[in-house]
């Protein structure tokens, strides 16, 4: 919906203003743009056109808890402690044209 867009992408412009903000105290902000992934929000949406959204990807799958897991792991350890306002996609690619075999 347009309501829920809009959320989004204040999120993804609050987690950079917080980053700026909070930098010089060495604390860092980002965000987790999540793709597709089985959730009650996207339930009925995969159940009616999962086949097809699962051909957009790019890595050809649906997102698990674990792809969301690791990249909270990287930007909790010192490998992300120089990421700051960053909003990272985990979406199997879909952001990106997928190339045509």
């Amino acid at each position: 919906t347009y309501a829920y867009s809009a959320s989004k992408a204040a999120l993804h412009q609050m987690t950079r203003m917080l980053a700026g903000h909070l930098g010089h105290r060495n604390i860092t902000c980002n965000a987790i743009a999540p793709g597709p992934f089985e959730t009650k929000m996207m339930a009925q949406t995969l159940r009616d056109f999962g086949d097809a959204i699962v051909g957009n990807i790019p890595l050809g799958r649906i997102g698990q808890p674990e792809d969301i897991a690791a990249t909270c792991i990287y930007l909790a350890s010192r490998a992300g402690a120089y990421t700051t306002g960053a909003v990272i996609p985990v979406d199997g690619g879909s952001l990106v044209i997928k190339a045509k075999a």
